[in-house]
């Protein structure tokens, strides 16, 4: 048998999976990761489709419909994106005129964001549809385990960003 570094499908490899420390398909941030990968590719095939917008620009439009008026630093901490996707969603969204940009007076390093009319519209076009998507993602869901799932999920966005305060704060002082 020629040994070519590929794992064989045998009861030996199925027992060590068995006792793997780590499973992925049972591991938390793996699982969380999917929902949310599979959920935005959803969701996403709508907007793209009917808007010709991608991730980025629809977190940019949604987060200035919601908030009126943001930097772009604070669209990027609101919604976790990184500074150079928050800067090319603005770019195209302001080439295609839903966006509207302000430079700031007092610093002029920095500008305001936020809807022209026609990003206006969008927004609200878009919000019902949003709303109902997540009807339809979540009508197998009862009152009571949604509220459950709510508290458990606002949960988990405070330990996680405990947890990647604290990890910053190690390599800032480290």
């Amino acid at each position: 048998m020629i040994d070519d570094g590929l794992v064989e499908d045998t009861p030996r490899t199925a027992a060590a999976a068995d006792g793997a420390a780590l499973k992925l398909e049972e591991f938390l941030p793996y699982r969380l990761n999917v929902v949310s990968s599979l959920t935005s590719q959803a969701l996403s095939s709508i907007y793209a489709e009917r808007y010709r917008i991608g991730v980025p620009e629809w977190r940019v439009l949604v987060t200035l419909g919601q908030y009126g008026v943001m930097t772009g630093k604070a669209v990027g901490s609101h919604s976790h994106m990184h500074k150079t996707k928050v800067s090319r969603a603005v770019a195209l969204l302001e080439r295609r005129k839903l966006v509207a940009r302000r430079t700031n007076k007092a610093d002029m390093r920095e500008a305001f964001l936020s809807l022209t009319p026609a990003g206006r519209a969008i927004y609200q076009d878009l919000a019902p549809i949003a709303q109902e998507f997540v009807a339809r993602l979540s009508n197998d869901i009862n009152a009571a385990e949604r509220a459950a799932f709510e508290r458990v999920l606002t949960l988990l966005i405070e330990r996680a960003a405990i947890l990647a305060s604290e990890r910053y704060m190690t390599r800032a002082v480290g």
